[in-house]
């Protein structure tokens, strides 16, 4: 097989820019795939496996939503700032500057997901598949099903979390350490993390920004302003064919996907029994699988 052509650039977006990268040529008949990053605030880099897609012929987009990785930082925007919308319309820039809005499918992993359910059920007449990988249909199931992960901790691991909560201290290498407990088991059961995530985590740490103002300080005290977050009234409207992916020890539980498995009329579900939060680096040629027979079916 030829080798797969690579290039990266920045997409222009207003005063900031779009680090991307594109794995193929996206001059070929199959539709290329479109990776939307979690977080918000990390990169793209923990996805980075999933550019071997692009062996099969079909284009791998990869990006770094503005606020983190390679694009635009802004350690000084507030809360007002750092809206869904915002990244609404960098992803709609994006598509328009790669010249494939016309016909695109996107994967959106976690926040990802979040941002590709919102951008999806705009209908837009490009989007021909919609994947939603390890995502929640609102924060308010996101954060009732943590407390019931959180309860299955060993019990002293869920004082520090508590006590550490309570006080605000949540950068104590004592409530760190026991956040890595929680992670280990729903966030990424691969041990130790592959360098691939190491690099996300880098990130995230250069420039928390994003994350700690939308999210919170880490995946299950989620204090943020995505806090009153859902999609669960709208998910209906969601009109792309769509697949379901989640790990069976994921943070993002059955019940927090639930809602777009009952309200998308043309849905199916996937559950990586081996996997948590992370199927792509935990199941990496399962999901690969799953994922290009999936958009296989709608070429």
């Amino acid at each position: 097989m030829s080798k797969v052509n690579v290039v990266e650039g920045y997409a222009p977006f207003g005063e900031y820019e779009t680090w991307y990268r594109v794995t193929g040529d996206l001059d070929s008949p199959t539709t290329p795939l479109v990776l939307v990053h979690g977080g918000p605030g990390c990169s793209h880099d923990y996805l980075e496996s999933l550019a071997d897609i692009a062996a099969s012929g079909r284009p791998v987009v990869h990006y770094d939503q503005v606020g983190g990785g390679r694009s635009t930082l802004l350690p000084g925007a507030g809360p007002a700032f750092w809206t869904v919308d915002l990244f609404l319309a960098e992803l709609d820039n994006l598509l328009s500057f790669l010249g494939i809005e016309q016909r695109y499918f996107l994967l959106g992993q976690s926040w990802g997901g979040m941002l590709g359910a919102e951008h999806a059920i705009r209908q837009p007449v490009g989007l021909k598949g919609l994947v939603l990988s390890n995502s929640p249909a609102s924060m308010a199931l996101w954060a009732s099903e943590a407390k019931v992960l959180r309860a299955e901790l060993p019990s002293e691991t869920e004082a520090v979390l508590d006590r550490h909560e309570a006080s605000g201290t949540t950068d104590d290498p004592e409530y760190l350490a026991a956040t890595r407990v929680y992670y280990d088991l729903h966030v990424c059961r691969s041990l130790p993390y592959p360098p691939e995530l190491v690099r996300t985590f880098e990130f995230l740490a250069k420039d928390s920004t994003v994350y700690n103002t939308m999210n919170g300080p880490n995946e299950f005290f989620c204090i943020g302003t995505l806090r009153e977050w859902s999609i669960v009234n709208r998910v209906h409207a969601i009109t792309a064919p769509t697949l379901l992916l989640s790990g069976r020890y994921d943070e993002a539980t059955p019940a927090t996907v639930q809602p777009f498995f009952d309200q998308i009329p043309d849905v199916r579900w996937e559950i990586f029994e081996n996997s948590s939060h992370m199927p792509f680096i935990e199941e990496p040629e399962r999901y690969r699988e799953v994922v290009e027979t999936f958009l296989n079916s709608l070429d």
